[in-house]
């Protein structure tokens, strides 16, 4: 029985979990309401403690403070997913909280609050029901336990967890419609059931959730916070209604500061906002309604960043095939490649460019959490990063035929934006398990078609769901459609689209790509 953590303690914490989140992997993947084969919780959880527990086991930290610190570190650098992102914020949190002092029962209490604010403060627009709701109750039931023992405050906070955890099924619409618990919570309900192992020296008590199934994660990717950090200045004009203003207001005020929001009178607003992602400022105006006469200023910092080594404006986007690779690459894109990047490969990526001036395209929206993280990262070692939210690989190729690196970098993040924004993007794959979507109930092995995010489309045939789902599009119009092939698509699929749209919309213009991408045999883009 352990009265304090010191650094082996901290090592063998590192080990266990990340053996135990590797054990519980197939579970917590399984705890996934949406159907669709997006890097799942469980998988991007073992990974990023994976990665924790290898920078760990390199560095001869000696104390428990800087071995929390690496272990911290790792994690931010390996992080996987929305999930693992908001996990590593949660150990950074412990680490902060106990550097410089005794990791002991009071040190752990400490350590388990700073690590909720960390967590809470990690996500742009936080829900309870979520891995957040768990992190608050372990830190909650832990600073309400007596005692003075470790084993005491560690135990007390696996318990309040655990209990907040079979909860989260009352807390998310999504969770109750399944019946089941959050895959986030779950994870991290073993990640500190580990930490009680270690203090106890018992073998981990893990009992199963009272539900479990499969929730849809609803975290968003974490911003920064305070005035002193907002780059930019981000204003326009808007026409819109009053309804859509106050929704504006309050995602704008998740973004940044010296947020205003004034009427004429007539629908038209002037908007005016300091953010520091300047592509999801002007995205969340293109939401709203329609904005114009869109400017964009850089504040001067008043620190001035050394870049002197750096120059230019590099474009980095995520490619998860090896035809979108090329596809990238050939406009002169730097490419991270995969379906689930970690934070240190798109960091990386962004260092390796030799840019002053980057542009981030994550092109999932699984993996913004990560892009984000590593924004962050780069603007501390003096790069100027901006994030473009494209959700899908088409609206990222939509981001880079405007590109133009002779233009403002404000004006180009703008314009990059903007034509993502109205590329609307679907997407065919097929169900990987049984899921309640918000056409009705799928089964594994069912055939969906996506368009936005949101299941509108559901058959036994790949071929028939993709004729469905393009003439949805085809039915708003557009100027160009762009389809990018599968990598397990048949060779006849994407020549009988063409063929289906030259009958049903002659004049718009096709463009035909191998994109290569896994686990979707169809993505389709139209601008």
């Amino acid at each position: 029985m352990l009265d304090e953590l010191d650094a082996p303690a901290v090592r063998r914490w590192s080990l266990a979990a990340a053996d135990a989140l590797a054990e519980h992997q197939a579970e917590i993947d399984q705890l996934n309401v949406f159907p669709v084969p997006d890097g799942d919780t469980g998988t991007n959880l073992a990974l990023t403690l994976r990665a924790a527990c290898d920078a760990l086991a390199a560095d001869p930290a000696s104390t428990a403070p800087a071995a929390l610190r690496t272990l911290a570190k790792g994690a931010v650098l390996g992080a996987r997913g929305n999930s693992g992102v908001i996990v590593s914020q949660i150990l950074r949190g412990f680490a902060d909280a106990v550097e410089g002092s005794v990791c002991d029962a009071d040190g752990v209490r400490a350590g388990l609050q700073q690590a909720a604010d960390h967590a809470y403060a990690a996500v742009a627009n936080p829900l309870e029901g979520t891995i957040l709701t768990v992190a608050r109750a372990a830190a909650d039931a832990g600073t309400a336990e007596p005692g003075t023992a470790l084993a005491a405050v560690v135990k007390a906070a696996v318990a309040g967890a655990a209990e907040a955890l079979d909860h989260t099924t009352e807390q998310l619409p999504a969770l109750a419609r399944a019946g089941v618990v959050d895959a986030g919570g779950r994870g991290l309900v073993v990640l500190l059931d580990a930490l009680a192992g270690v203090v106890t020296g018992a073998p981990a008590g893990l009992a199963p959730p009272r539900r479990s199934a499969r929730p849809r994660s609803a975290l968003e990717s974490a911003r920064e916070a305070g005035s002193e950090q907002f780059a930019y200045e981000v204003q326009y004009l808007l026409d819109t209604d009053d309804a859509a203003v106050a929704t504006l207001r309050a995602e704008l005020g998740r973004m940044g500061d010296s947020l205003v929001v004034v009427g004429t009178g007539d629908g038209v607003w002037n908007v005016h906002v300091h953010v520091n992602d300047v592509g999801a400022a002007v995205e969340a105006g293109v939401e709203a309604g329609r904005p114009h006469r869109i400017t964009v200023v850089r504040f001067a910092d008043t620190a001035e960043r050394a870049v002197t080594a750096r120059s230019g404006v590099a474009v980095v986007a995520v490619a998860p095939g090896e035809g979108l690779t090329h596809l990238f690459e050939g406009e002169g894109v730097h490419v991270v490649p995969g379906t689930s990047p970690s934070t240190a490969e798109v960091l990386a990526a962004v260092q390796n460019s030799g840019a002053a001036h980057v542009v981030l395209l994550p092109n999932a929206s699984q993996v913004s959490a990560v892009v984000e993280s590593a924004a962050d990262q780069a603007r501390d070692d003096g790069i100027d990063v901006s994030v473009v939210p494209t959700r899908s690989p088409v609206q990222g190729l939509a981001a880079v035929a405007v590109h133009d690196p002779n233009r403002r970098v404000g004006d180009d993040v703008v314009a990059m934006a903007e034509a993502a924004a109205a590329t609307r993007w679907a997407e065919v794959t097929v169900a990987q398990r049984e899921a309640l979507t918000s056409i009705g109930r799928v089964r594994a092995g069912d055939v969906l078609g996506l368009i936005d995010g949101e299941v509108v489309e559901v058959g036994t045939s790949v071929h028939d769901v993709a004729l469905a789902t393009l003439d949805r599009l085809l039915g708003v119009g557009g100027e160009l459609i762009t389809i990018l092939a599968g990598r397990d698509a048949e060779p006849s699929l994407a020549a009988d689209l063409r063929a289906h749209i030259a009958e049903a919309a002659p004049l718009i213009e096709v463009a035909v790509f191998n994109g290569g991408q896994p686990n979707y045999p169809l993505l389709l883009g139209v601008e």
